[in-house]
């Protein structure tokens, strides 16, 4: 008898700020490109992508396309919606 998987969603998982703040971290830590956009895709979903949309001056559609898989959002734009989403980076000596 075949076992049914239950689908996925990171979002799920990111309920806190320290559960958040340490999702991000590995995910800069590990300094792949396209994770940090699919991370912060999963972080703006768990916070609700209309408020986050509105927080960070886009529209919903135009988020939803500039975290959707393999987009090349502007540097500029994923400052916007790491501000909305209440997040600052930090510069740290490797």
């Amino acid at each position: 008898m075949a076992k049914k998987l239950l689908p996925f969603d990171m979002a799920d998982h990111l309920r806190s700020d320290a559960a958040i703040a340490e999702y991000l971290s590995q995910v800069l830590a590990d300094g792949d490109d396209e994770e940090l956009v699919r991370a912060v895709g999963h972080i703006a979903k768990a916070r609700g992508i209309a408020q986050i949309a509105k927080d960070a001056g886009l529209g919903r559609e135009s988020l939803y396309k500039a975290l959707a898989p393999g987009a090349k959002p502007r540097y500029d734009t994923l400052l916007k919606v790491l501000r909305a989403l209440g997040i600052r980076l930090q510069a740290k000596a490797a």
